[in-house]
């Protein structure tokens, strides 16, 4: 018999004062745009969708 999820809740608790942990994107060079990287993997899964 398959179990049926109606309902999901999430709970998190958000600290503001605390800093963000650090991440690759902080890595990486003031020269390259993280909007236009976006931008680029959006419109690459718009072409994988047209190609089906």
């Amino acid at each position: 018999m398959p179990i049926e999820i109606k309902e999901l809740h999430i709970k998190i608790n958000v600290n503001e004062g605390s800093k963000p942990p650090a991440s690759k994107s902080t890595a990486k060079s003031k020269d390259e745009d993280p909007v236009a990287e976006c931008v680029e993997q959006v419109m690459k899964i718009i072409e994988r969708k047209k190609e089906r």
